[in-house]
């Protein structure tokens, strides 16, 4: 196959690029990606000299691009992470996140119907549905309620994707993914920003009481479940992706302190997030009943590993954040 995929250089998408070319040898990837802030093309250096791998620098959308490459390049499958992903910057600044979110996934859709690609798969999230109360779970037929510009704009694509199908007969998919964690996030969120916090010797803000609750999935155990749905997934479908690890910020906040010999007195609470979605849980009883995935590693385990990869690739966080200081 012949794959484009969209904001490969990110967190998630280049996880997803090593994974696919370590994998499937005669595959070919186009990694697309607009390299704003949260995109590093070093995340890639390791395969970056592999020849079934091209990279593009542009953005989704850039109509005319999105066709050349998608139309003229001959791919059989779209897969679109490009997105501007993070609550707090969609709350100060939300058109940014209509533009890429919404219009770039439409720039992809035509080009995809135009040269009918064997599979569009968009990846999406759970902050699509909302918020739980203490109990319950997402479930793919439960009703689209974002709360945040991000979310909004996030759910409106999905739509889209589904419209294609329903109109045009599209071979669609959508997936919805619970919080990652792993190697090559962006330290804005919040495992590595307080891993760096801590490293600099200070304190780490936790909103409110500390009590919202999501559920964390490894990145690799992400990236084969798509991996999964791209090829086994049911044309149209949603596919619910989770880890079934619920866990509390504070929860999470304390394992990060234990990890790297802090104790609480290195919390800083602070006042809570503007509609901050209480809980998020993910039922994946359709992707594991239906294409036979499950995730590889227990939350312990995936923790430990993600963690270790921050304090022993403390250079690229400082790269990272030097780059961060520049834009300001």
């Amino acid at each position: 196959m012949k794959i484009l995929v969209t904001g490969g250089a990110g967190f998630i998408g280049s996880c997803f690029v090593r994974h696919m070319l370590n994998k499937y040898k005669d595959y070919k990837i186009v990694n697309l990606d607009a390299l704003t802030y949260a995109g590093n093309i070093e995340n890639l250096d390791d395969i970056k000299d592999n020849p079934n791998y091209t990279f593009v620098h542009g953005n989704i959308c850039d109509k005319k691009l999105a066709s050349e490459l998608v139309i003229d390049g001959k791919v059989d499958a779209v897969i679109n992470f490009a997105a501007e992903s993070h609550v707090d910057r969609s709350i100060t600044g939300p058109e940014i996140f209509i533009e890429t979110n919404i219009k770039g996934t439409l720039n992809l859709l035509q080009a995809a119907k135009e040269a009918k690609v064997q599979r569009f798969l968009q990846v999406s999230t759970d902050e699509v549905y909302g918020t739980l109360g203490k109990d319950g779970y997402f479930y793919e037929t439960t009703p689209l309620a974002p709360n945040s510009p991000y979310s909004a704009s996030k759910a409106s694509a999905d739509l889209l994707v589904r419209a294609y199908f329903e109109t045009y007969k599209m071979p669609v998919l959508n997936t919805r993914c619970s919080n990652n964690y792993g190697p090559y996030q962006y330290p804005e969120k919040l495992i590595p920003f307080f891993i760096s916090q801590l490293l600099k010797g200070e304190k780490v803000p936790v909103y409110g009481d500390g009590m919202n609750v999501r559920d964390w999935l490894y990145v690799y155990d992400h990236c084969s479940a798509i991996d999964t749905v791209l090829h086994k997934g049911r044309v149209g479908e949603v596919y619910n992706i989770g880890g079934h690890n619920e866990k509390t910020n504070l929860e999470i906040t304390k394992i990060i302190l234990d990890a790297m010999g802090k104790d609480e007195s290195s919390i800083k609470y602070v006042e809570d997030r503007l509609g901050h979605d209480r809980r998020y849980a993910i039922d994946n009883h359709k992707i594991q009943t239906e294409l036979g995935w499950q995730p590889s590693l227990t939350f312990e385990e995936g923790i430990k590993l993600t963690i270790d990869w921050y304090l022993n690739n403390q250079d690229w966080m400082k790269s990272i954040e030097q780059k961060k200081a520049s834009l300001v």
